[in-house]
């Protein structure tokens, strides 16, 4: 089995207008050893990748998956954000759009929002000049809430939850929003403000 596919680097190749001897004088390689790996004749050494990564202007995870992320958000809109969570350590990634992000040794899916109708159970009450969110919701080991988000044009506020505790934050009012909710199980939940 391949770790990379040829027609990835050609691809990527010609998206930069490069030529194969372009490509090889980056390198420090021969166009012909270029040409290998384009007609899945020859691997690039793995010690290589971070170089060809660099000159094809990719990731080595988007190097090797063949998967290149855009980040749209060119405004910077925080409302644009999105998540990943491991299924390993149970980490967080956020980002102000699209990306390759890895942990663990795994490269990470975004979270896909849903709007289902009442969230998967979000429940948010005005307190003063905060808002606190809650949700009637198991936390137990096997099925919990792993974070809640609150994020406006320009703010994110999050809490990363643990299992054994309460469902439930407070974020500082910052205007129209949405709030998230990321389930172990279920997936990432958002309702609008």
């Amino acid at each position: 089995m391949n770790y990379i596919a040829g027609d990835t680097i050609r691809r990527l190749r010609e998206g930069k207008k490069l030529t194969q001897r372009e490509l090889a004088e980056r390198l420090c390689v021969s166009d012909k050893t270029v040409s290998k790996w384009e007609t899945g004749r020859g691997l690039p050494d793995i010690t290589i990748l971070p170089e060809l990564g660099d000159a094809l202007g990719v990731s080595v995870p988007e190097l090797l998956t063949g998967q290149v992320a855009v980040n749209r958000n060119v405004s910077a809109n925080m409302k644009r954000s999105v998540f990943a969570v491991c299924p390993v350590c149970g980490n967080v990634i956020h980002a102000m759009g699209e990306g390759a992000f890895s942990c663990c040794g795994i490269r990470l899916p975004m979270l896909e929002e849903e709007t289902a109708e009442g969230g998967h159970g979000i429940v948010v009450e005005n307190v003063e000049d905060e808002l606190y969110v809650h949700l009637e919701h198991p936390m137990e080991r096997e099925h919990y809430i792993s974070f809640l988000a609150y994020v406006t044009d320009s703010h994110l506020q999050m809490e990363k939850l643990y299992p054994e505790q309460g469902a439930a934050t407070r974020f500082r009012r910052k205007g129209p929003g949405k709030l998230l909710a990321f389930c172990n199980r279920h997936g990432l939940f958002s309702v609008k403000l």
